[in-house]
């Protein structure tokens, strides 16, 4: 019975090590910068307003909340493209001064 229990508590530590042992290297992806961040919402807002129209147009949303979604993400898309446009200014007149 001893046996088996050493032989259950090892195979469990193992078990345990595999699972929670943290590689030597550990691959995070590209640093996100505010620029790439804005440039994927701005991407996501206009598919989602893609879908809407396309959800409208087939008779899935009523006139009403199509109106009211489509100003609500034209208003988000126009502060993502003036913040984009604000951050390419502030880095390209940051540039020449240099």
């Amino acid at each position: 019975m001893t046996i088996f229990l050493a032989c259950a508590l090892l195979i469990t530590f193992a078990a345990l090590m595999y699972v929670f042992a943290l590689p030597e290297k550990i691959y995070t992806g590209r640093e996100k910068t505010r620029s790439s961040y804005l440039r994927e919402r701005k991407d996501a807002v206009y598919e989602n307003l893609r879908d809407l129209n396309f959800e409208y147009r087939s008779g899935k949303v009523p006139d009403a909340d199509y109106q009211l979604l489509k100003a609500s993400l034209q208003d988000e898309a126009a502060a993502l493209l003036a913040e984009i446009a604000r951050l390419e200014g502030t880095a390209s007149s940051g540039k020449t001064n240099s």
